[in-house]
């Protein structure tokens, strides 16, 4: 799997598996951590000091700002209605379909397996539960879970500080 030549990598990138990694027309801050089998697709954008972990796919549209941690197999989408082919049977092109954008503000976290729909924005420091379906914006601070996800509660900046000594 290739890492194309258009892809504009910040420093100090650690892609652990180079071989084993699909990136294409992307853009990644310094820092950034990217697993094994993740496919970054072209004009998606991860901030600095991310962790994109293993098995995710994230797409065109996609912008990923700073400090963000995605899990094991996260999935993000940029169409609400894909289909394959037009109504009179042809193959879809890029022609026929636009990008839905998708953000996630910095320090948020999203658990593994959680799938991103399109045209949703995840608040600074939200915390996505692992198998969620974000289907609608979530707030800052909020703790979304669930298919599709709901907030269940907030928290505030100090959960996310270093424990005292």
């Amino acid at each position: 799997m290739p890492i194309d030549a258009r892809v504009v990598l910040g420093e100090n990138v650690s892609i652990f598996q180079r071989e084993l990694v699909n990136l294409y027309g992307c853009r990644i801050g310094d820092e950034t951590k990217i697993g094994a089998f993740v496919e970054i697709q072209k004009n998606a954008v991860v901030g600095k000091r991310c962790k994109i972990s293993s098995h995710t796919f994230i797409c065109e549209g996609v912008e990923i700002e700073d400090e963000v941690f995605i899990g094991h197999g996260v999935m993000f989408t940029n169409d609400r209605y894909p289909r394959a082919a037009n109504a009179e049977g042809s193959l879809q092109t890029e022609a026929d379909w636009s990008v839905l954008p998708t953000r996630v503000c910095r320090g948020a976290s999203i658990g593994s397996h959680a799938t991103i729909l399109p045209n949703v924005t995840i608040g600074e420091h939200a915390l996505i539960g692992a198998g969620a379906v974000v289907t609608r914006n979530v707030p800052a601070f909020a703790i979304a879970v669930g298919v599709p996800a709901r907030v269940v509660a907030f928290s505030t900046i100090e959960r996310f500080a270093d424990p005292p000594p």
